[in-house]
């Protein structure tokens, strides 16, 4: 399957079903289709925009771009970040979320909090391959494009933030944004997960 049964409780979760789950209110233990939809919807236009400029310059550039995107999302970030994460822990060997559907899962599940190298690695990354185009977008005085860039990189992050990082299951990640409540009533049904935060449930 694409995506997680709706109707079963995580791989993390001691929970029998899910009817009536109060931490299933506020964050996405399962996602569907139309999640992995809205995440590419506004992360896509800014890599267009972006590729597109650097295209502009040369297609060497635009292959090392990608080379970059391919490695941070699909290994670096899966390793600092998704480990982290309760889907990670899912059975199959690609992981099964709304922002890295598909990716492998080549390490073990690591519960608990990123250590703060696996913090720097994973925002460094974000630098880099959102701040790739920006030279090019300078060099070859493309202002236009350059106001779009960051515009669509800006609106991106805000609606990351404001509507999936704030219901992620993810809490190691420093983008997450789910509210100390939510998250005990999280750990009280993911003891493994609360043990490796150091929570008492």
């Amino acid at each position: 399957m694409a995506f997680l049964d709706p109707n079963t409780p995580l791989a993390t979760c001691t929970s029998e079903h899910c009817d009536n789950c109060t931490a299933g209110k506020h964050v996405h233990c399962h996602f569907r289709p139309k999640e992995l939809f809205h995440f590419y919807m506004i992360a896509l236009p800014a890599f267009l925009v972006g590729g597109a400029a650097v295209l502009h310059i040369g297609g060497w550039w635009l292959g090392l771009w990608l080379a970059l995107i391919v490695g941070y999302f699909n290994f670096l970030e899966i390793r600092v970040m998704c480990s982290h994460c309760p889907h990670y822990a899912e059975e199959g060997n690609t992981l099964k979320c709304w922002a890295n559907n598909g990716s492998p899962k080549l390490w073990k599940y690591r519960p608990g909090p990123m250590s703060l190298v696996e913090k720097i690695l994973f925002l460094g990354g974000f630098v880099v391959i959102w701040g790739y185009p920006l030279p090019f977008l300078v060099l070859g005085t493309q202002w236009f494009q350059f106001f779009l860039y960051a515009l669509l990189v800006t609106g991106f992050f805000m609606t990351l933030k404001e509507f999936l990082c704030s219901q992620c299951i993810n809490f190691a990640c420093p983008l997450n944004g789910v509210d100390k409540a939510t998250r005990l009533e999280f750990f009280k049904k993911n003891p493994v997960v609360a043990e490796a935060w150091g929570v008492d449930v």
